[in-house]
């Protein structure tokens, strides 16, 4: 199934998501619930003041939820992943579907779009996909942007210079004013992951979502622009990006949990609106869990890729939390020879050139526990011999302590492998045997 709303039945059933009757308000408070329970049960918000819509919140929270979704246990993501975005499946367009119910104008003052945090400067859709295509229809692509609210038509989007960018620059060469786009809330995890994957040029993130999905994902064409969307989305904002005018975007909470700069960017038009009956709105906190996961996990699979090259012994890859999703990384292996973890670590920076930091461990190390983590930078890293410094290189400009401007920073290795040359067993845990009769005895107390 492609829809939320089975996946959140799903959630209910397995006892992961907690339903808030309440009344709240779209500023602010709902933002604090999602923080209160960042990175546990996804939540239900039932009664939003003002507004007769639900919000749903923290649906891609933990990496549990993720794999869940894609119905894969952790080992068999990245292959997972790797399959879907070198063979992605055309999606069936189809003429209507749950989110066709109600086609009307657009005005963003019946969404209850969400203000997060004391100091930004207006409410931000943070969980909206948008679909777009060159202005010659031969180019496609799915991405997440945020967009700020500045009345009830427009809005402005920030673009960083990927796909997107790149289709909006080709527009204006050809001297076209506007680019017709759409924005999907509501949507399953995986629907969310696809469009996050590093997908290449040309590839439409929909036909990965479709892959990943068995074939299930069905589209609608818009009823005001000529652009796509998912047919069992929640809600979906017709829109068009103005490609003669800019003006400030931000400041916006980023991934870091501070305030990122202020931007001249486009602004976006709201010419209609599709959405179901009863529709939901989907709401993601900038710098929680759900961000950094849904940022920090697709550039895992190039992690991995980039690292299989060098050593094919790779267990896992980790963008860390901590890192916030997009600034640390973490990958496990089997080290063969002396020198292979300084390689590896060249190559977690070449795969994700925004990330400052990397670790990389031995294989009996579990790369998404940070207490292991950490046990092995005490036990097997020594500073003057395993550390691994770049300095005046571009990193991201998510790093508060880069500049800002030239986006250069410095980036650290830290290589916590046990050298080969000395004894394995005085890098080793000790272990306690236990015995079939105390793990009877010890489960009655668990």
């Amino acid at each position: 199934m492609s829809d939320l709303r089975a996946f959140l039945k799903q959630l209910e059933k397995d006892d992961d998501l907690i339903r808030i009757k309440e009344p709240m308000s779209a500023k602010l408070e709902i933002a604090a619930a999602l923080q209160r329970f960042d990175a546990g049960k996804a939540l239900v918000f039932e009664k939003v003041d003002g507004y007769d819509v639900k919000v749903v919140g923290g649906v891609c929270g933990t990496r549990a939820r993720i794999l869940q979704g894609l119905g894969v246990e952790a080992k068999d993501l990245y292959p997972r992943l790797q399959q879907a975005i070198r063979n992605p499946k055309k999606c069936e367009i189809v003429g209507k579907g749950p989110v066709t119910e109600v086609v009307e104008d657009g005005d963003l003052t019946k969404v209850p779009v969400l203000t997060h945090f004391n100091g930004d400067p207006g409410p931000f859709i943070t969980s909206g996909i948008l679909y777009a295509k060159s202005h010659d229809g031969k180019v496609e692509n799915v991405s997440f942007h945020r967009l700020m609210v500045l009345d009830p038509q427009r809005m402005t989007i920030r673009i960083v210079p990927r796909h997107l960018h790149r289709l909006t620059q080709l527009a204006r060469q050809a001297g076209v004013k506007t680019l017709d786009c759409c924005v999907s809330i509501g949507l399953h995890p995986v629907v969310l992951l696809a469009a996050s994957l590093p997908a290449g040029w040309g590839v439409c993130e929909y036909d990965i979502a479709n892959n990943l999905l068995g074939g299930s994902l069905r589209l609608v064409k818009c009823q005001h622009v000529d652009a796509l969307a998912p047919a069992d989305a929640e809600l979906v904002l017709e829109c068009k990006i103005r490609l003669d005018e800019d003006v400030d975007e931000g400041p916006f909470v980023d991934l870091s949990g501070t305030f990122d700069v202020k931007r001249k960017q486009p602004i976006v038009e709201v010419v209609g609106v599709m959405h179901r009956r009863d529709y939901m709105y989907q709401a993601l906190l900038p710098s929680g869990s759900e961000h950094m996961l849904l940022m920090g996990m697709p550039p895992e699979v190039r992690i991995w890729e980039y690292c299989m090259n060098i050593v094919p012994t790779v267990k896992g890859v980790n963008m860390t939390l901590g890192g916030n999703g997009w600034l640390h990384c973490v990958v496990s292996f089997d080290k063969v020879r002396e020198g292979d973890p300084k390689n590896v670590l060249m190559a977690m920076f070449a795969a994700h050139p925004s990330m400052k930091h990397a670790v990389v461990v031995d294989g009996d190390i579990d790369p998404t526990n940070m207490q292991e983590v950490e046990w092995a930078m005490a036990t097997r890293f020594k500073g003057d011999e395993d550390l691994l410094i770049v300095p005046g290189v571009r990193v991201s400009s998510l790093d508060p302590t880069a500049d800002q401007q030239t986006e250069l920073g410095c980036k650290v290795g830290f290589d916590a492998t046990r050298p080969l040359g000395k004894p394995k067993e005085k890098f080793m845990k000790a272990e306690i045997t236990v015995t079939d009769r105390v793990e009877k005895i010890l489960d009655k107390y668990a």
